[in-house]
């Protein structure tokens, strides 16, 4: 989990240099890890346009991903119902969305009933437009505590506070 969690750090912060937030919406970006050989799925990570630019890290490191600019919270959900749906759904999911819209202790709880309880639900706890923190990150880490076995939160605002140049004029 810690190797897991150094690489999707790495993945932020290649995100917070490449990915101008106010990217188009267009399409979706994703990849499927290179020769994947494990008789496991590999972990999903669900992404706005603040993770466009990092998919194929994301990839090279095992792991899927999925991302598209102006993706909110409800689109998330349905990738994983779909997902659920089509018996493809991992161990691991990684929810890296909210910095451009509101993530509610209600959409967070649905999620993780959603994937059942013997999957990970990791959180990244976004940082907002201007680069603060909100009430988004407050019920992303609330839910880290409430659910401290099935919820993994990535403390995006803590882990980048100190590092004002990794991010574009909007603090994104």
């Amino acid at each position: 989990m810690r190797k897991l969690y150094a690489v999707l750090l790495s993945a932020l912060i290649l995100m917070a240099i490449a990915a101008p937030a106010q990217a188009d919406c267009g399409g979706v970006t994703s990849s499927y890890p290179r020769g994947w050989h494990h008789n496991y799925r590999p972990p999903l990570v669900i992404g706005d346009s603040t993770m466009l630019f990092a998919v194929p890290y994301i990839a090279h490191h095992g792991m899927q991903a999925n991302a598209r600019g102006c993706r909110q919270w409800t689109e998330g959900m349905d990738i994983l119902r779909q997902r659920k749906r089509s018996h493809s759904l991992p161990h691991l999911v990684v929810m890296a969305l909210g910095a451009n819209w509101t993530i509610s202790r209600g959409e967070i709880e649905a999620a993780v009933n959603l994937i059942g309880p013997k999957r990970v639900l990791g959180l990244v706890a976004p940082r907002e437009e201007g680069g603060g923190t909100s009430s988004d990150a407050y019920n992303v880490r609330r839910a880290g505590r409430r659910h401290r076995n099935r919820v993994k939160v990535l403390d995006w605002p803590k882990f980048s506070a100190r590092h004002g140049n990794w991010f574009s004029g909007d603090g994104l």
